[in-house]
């Protein structure tokens, strides 16, 4: 009579259709459940609670041949989730046991049980919670997983090597935005992801990071695969989900939009059962879904209450399951036989499913973009610098979604999405090389020491020379009368001489003033001048007056790594006060003279016989990082032409790291991570929801596809756009068969729904296709027809292929640290992703090509390249190790391309003045006047040629 509640209940259609000769198989204890075979299908290993003065699970297993029970667990604390290893010598659960406060916490719950209060059901995310391994029969206990947080729901593969399991710890991690640490108060299992791990609780690896509680994984019967069930943000829907043992090739299985979980393989892979309260809140009945998730699942039971955690034997004719189905509605294992021939049969019955199969969410989702810049522009990341450990994460993360989403590779290698370049990556200083002697003054050699007193700056050129000082006041040199212009110079004689200056600029002058001579007193500004009055070497030193005195510059890294030319050197404040003192001076002295701009003040003072040698060596650091760069193919039966054509996406993912390059170093925010979630988490995030969008339609829509489309994540953008400059200059697919490049860097902070287009000029067909598609995307758009843009674009517009880049604006976190993922308008990069996703479906589907417009001057900015005269030069920002400025190209109709200057020439001179590098170039810029034609010289293929140019305005 024990199962007439199923019998009354169900039809003969399904209860009976599946199982036969059910019954109850455990009986002792309050509850018991979770009950898994072992491989040979003798023993069953399961939870109960039957100890006494213990209120929690313990693990027992049963013979089923002798009907005996050992207990393997210790007896004591919480434990959960047994399973048999396959040579069924050794089981693992999870358990507490170790905690301290065990035994406590069993006192705690009896006590709450005897005052007669009762609580809702809740299972207990005990962050002592940990996976053990064990003989069957308790002894060789051993510890397998030590994270913080709630380790448990366990399997093994069935190979025995791995095992797979549920795991909180993230939500112990120092990376969570308010909302989360809010949620890890009152719901820890928001924080349960998927890990896999060696059997011996070795190479623990996360594979899900999807917001909700991913948990109850298993692998497949032939070791492929992962099943698990995923719980949505609110935790109130939950779907079987099956995935490769890397997180790729997700696949959702179920559509129920209720709770459905437990899900268990049959042996033969065909299908899986898992338990659903698709019927009723409280109501949870056994389902049957094909592996793949293409049909409806079949419904199995049919009885109010709870059937769930449901297992088949080894030889898939036998289920086993945890039914409320008892006297006293406590849980309870049951047994039946299973008819497995029925189950293919109804199987094969079933309608097609209504939603789609996807890999992962098949439209563009807010919380798939929420999730991957929660990862993203974490502290975890440090910042995503090119060539750092958080770029590389970022990198792994990248091409896991890219892998779960079905793309195929096109990296510099056959099977890799990695495109590598190299670039520099910092510099240091080789110490033995780098000396500073004072030359017999006092009768014998002085040696200064490295560091100590003095320290070569990052763009120092090496070599080795000796001259007699000179102090030229601050080194600076303004055009203009009296009172608006500054020489430092004058008629002080300084070549071949080693020129001291002091740092910055004098400081009691007014702000107005200030800021009209910092433009003059960069470091590498004050080394040109310097090197154009004809010196050897520049001495800086931080006068007594100024913000820290007398300390020695930093070696910062300089993103262009471009030579000034000279060697330059920061000394110490001491030292540069006992140069001048040999002539009876100070440095406060002198300082204090010149900051009030006293017009008497000694602004340069020669010092006869003060002979320095000096010998510089700094190290270029030679690094490596790699763009991803993945593919959906064009349709072999309906592509255009003989050869394949592409649309090309884009989005760079490396950012400022500590803000050591880039960042504006405000007080209080150095050597903070900059998380960069704008800055462009925002674009990659659109750009991989892109991806599957694309790739989920492709599966549905192949026919479409007459083009193929290429994603690219670039690396190296905030050094100077360095990593699409090198693939575009080393490509893996022809750029002739490129039709068009997108871009997408900073679309996180759209405000008043204002979102802007730039490049819009470089094709004609980019109005219409941005008209038809607004109509539903209702952005208020600003259009920019400029394609020379401070991004990736400026890479390939030159190789004459049409660009177009979203863009939302700047703010006052960019480049800071408070560019955090709390502040991006999700909704708004959820619109820009389906919106840019539309235009991309027009692209590869129509015939026509896009045309390419070489455009010429515009009165609208956006450029590198915006000072304030005007040629067209486009300069090669990640050009490396070379004399001058190297053109990737020049704009149309400029001045630069009336003048006969050509893409590929190295401007050696311009104005009068030599040009080493961009610097130079931009200093030179500022001095000429607009009308008036100047002399540039090119070097071009080697041939150095003399230019006339007539600089212009915008």
């Amino acid at each position: 009579m024990l199962f007439a509640g199923f019998k009354d209940e169900v039809t003969a259609n399904n209860q009976e259709t599946f199982l036969s000769r059910v019954r109850q198989l455990t009986f002792e204890g309050r509850r018991s459940g979770e009950g898994y075979y072992s491989t040979d299908g003798s023993k069953l290993i399961f939870q109960s609670e039957r100890e006494l003065g213990n209120p929690f699970y313990q693990i027992y297993t049963i013979d089923f041949k002798t009907g005996r029970t050992v207990r393997v667990s210790p007896g004591y604390g919480k434990t959960t989730c047994a399973f048999f290893h396959p040579n069924n010598q050794t089981v693992l659960f999870a358990s507490t046991h170790h905690d301290l406060n065990a035994k406590t916490k069993q006192k705690a719950e009896l006590d709450f049980r005897a005052s007669g209060k009762q609580r809702r059901y809740s299972w207990d995310y005990d962050e002592m919670m940990d996976i053990f391994t064990a003989n069957p029969d308790g002894s060789n206990l051993r510890r397998l997983t030590t994270a913080k947080g709630y380790d448990a729901e366990a399997g093994f593969s069935p190979d025995g090597g791995k095992i797979v399991f549920s795991s909180t710890r993230s939500a112990y991690g120092n990376d969570l935005t308010e909302e989360e640490k809010k949620l890890r108060d009152v719901d820890l299992s928001y924080f349960g992801e998927i890990y896999i791990m060696k059997a011996d609780g070795s190479g623990q690896t996360r594979l899900t990071r999807s917001p909700g509680y991913d948990g109850g994984p298993f692998f497949s019967p032939d070791g492929q695969r992962i099943v698990w069930r995923r719980f949505n943000k609110a935790g109130s829907v939950a779907e079987i989900h099956t995935m490769k043992l890397d997180g790729s090739d997700l696949r959702k299985i179920t559509s129920f939009k209720s709770m459905s979980w437990a899900p268990y393989f049959h042996p033969s892979g065909e299908y899986i059962i898992f338990a659903s309260n698709k019927l009723g809140f409280s109501n949870f009945e056994l389902y049957l879904v094909d592996a793949l998730g293409l049909n409806e699942p079949i419904r199995v039971t049919e009885r109010v209450g709870f059937d769930g955690l449901p297992v088949f034997s080894p030889n898939g004719l036998q289920l086993c399951w945890t039914s409320n189905a008892t006297p006293e509605k406590q849980s309870q294992l049951f047994l039946a036989k299973w008819n497995h021939e029925a189950a293919l049969e109804a199987l094969g019955r079933a309608p097609k499913r209504k939603t789609e199969y996807v890999q992962s969410s098949s439209s563009v989702s807010e919380d798939d973009i929420k999730r991957h810049v929660a990862f993203l522009a974490s502290d975890e990341l440090e910042g995503r610098r090119t060539g750092s450990k958080g770029i590389r994460m970022a990198a792994k993360y990248i091409r896991e979604q890219l892998v779960a989403s079905g793309l195929e590779p096109l990296g510099s290698d056959d099977d890799s999405y990695d495109h590598t370049f190299e670039f520099t990556g910092g510099v240091e200083l080789v110490k033995p090389d780098n000396k500073m002697i004072l030359r017999g003054h006092t009768g014998e050699d002085h040696s200064f020491d490295l560091d100590k007193d003095f320290r070569p700056l990052a763009f120092s050129a090496n070599g080795q020379i000796e001259g007699e000082v000179v102090f030229a006041g601050y080194g600076l040199t303004k055009p203009g009368k009296l009172g608006v212009g500054y020489n430092s110079y004058g008629d002080l004689k300084v070549k071949d001489k080693i020129v001291m200056v002091l740092r910055y600029v004098p400081e009691e002058i007014s702000v107005d003033r200030r800021q009209e001579l910092n433009r003059y007193a960069g470091l590498r500004y004050k080394a040109l001048i310097a090197r154009n009055n004809g010196a050897k070497a520049l001495l800086i030193v931080t006068g007594p007056n100024s913000p820290n005195a007398g300390e020695l510059a930093k070696l910062n890294f300089d993103t262009s790594m471009a030579g000034a030319g000279i060697p330059v050197v920061s000394i110490s404040g001491e030292m540069g006060n006992s140069l001048v003192q040999f002539y009876g001076k100070s440095l406060k002295e002198l300082q204090t003279s010149l900051d009030k701009e006293n017009p008497h003040a000694v602004h340069g003072l020669s010092l006869p016989g003060i002979v320095l040698s000096i010998k510089t060596n700094i190290k270029r650091i030679r690094k490596k990082d790699s763009n991803i760069i993945a593919m959906l193919p064009p349709n072999e039966k309906t592509q255009l032409g003989d050869s394949s054509e592409y649309v090309m996406l884009g989005a760079h993912y490396d950012h400022l790291g500590l803000g050591e390059t880039g960042g504006f170093g405000i007080k209080g925010e150095e050597g903070l991570v900059h998380n960069g979630a704008d800055d462009n988490a925002s674009g990659v995030a659109a750009l991989l929801e892109m991806a599957n969008y694309l790739a989920s339609r492709r599966k549905i829509h192949p026919e479409e596809f007459k083009r193929g489309i290429i994603f690219s994540f670039w690396s190296g953008e905030e050094l100077g756009l360095i990593g699409s400059a090198r693939y575009a200059a080393n490509p893996t697919v022809d750029l002739n068969q490129v039709i068009a490049y997108l871009n997408f860097d900073m679309v996180g902070r759209l405000r008043n729904n204002k979102l802007t287009l730039q490049g819009v000029g470089s094709s004609t067909r980019w109005k219409k296709l941005i008209e038809r598609r607004n109509v539903l995307a209702g952005f208020d758009l600003t259009i920019q027809q400029d394609p020379y843009l401070p991004t990736d674009t400026t890479s390939f517009y030159p190789k004459g292929i049409p660009v177009l880049a979203w863009f939302t604006g700047s703010h006052k976190e960019y480049h800071r640290p408070a560019d955090d993922p709390d502040t991006l308008n999700y909704e708004g990069i959820e619109r820009i992703t389906q919106f840019a996703s539309n235009m991309v479906q027009d692209l590869v589907v129509e015939s026509e090509r896009p045309d390419y417009i070489k455009v010429e001057k515009t009165s609208q900015g956006g450029s590198r390249d915006a000072i304030r005269v005007y040629l067209g030069t486009i300069p090669d920002y990640a050009s490396e190790d070379v004399k001058g400025v190297l053109l990737s190209g020049v704009r149309g109709g400029a001045p630069a391309d009336k003048a006969g200057v050509k893409a590929g020439d190295i401007i050696v001179f311009f104005a009068g003045k030599e040009i080493t590098n961009i610097y130079d170039y931009t200093y030179a810029l500022d001095a000429v006047k607009v009308g008036k034609p100047v002399t540039m010289e090119v070097l071009r293929k080697g041939k150095r040629i003399k230019l006339k140019i007539t600089p212009g305005t915008r």
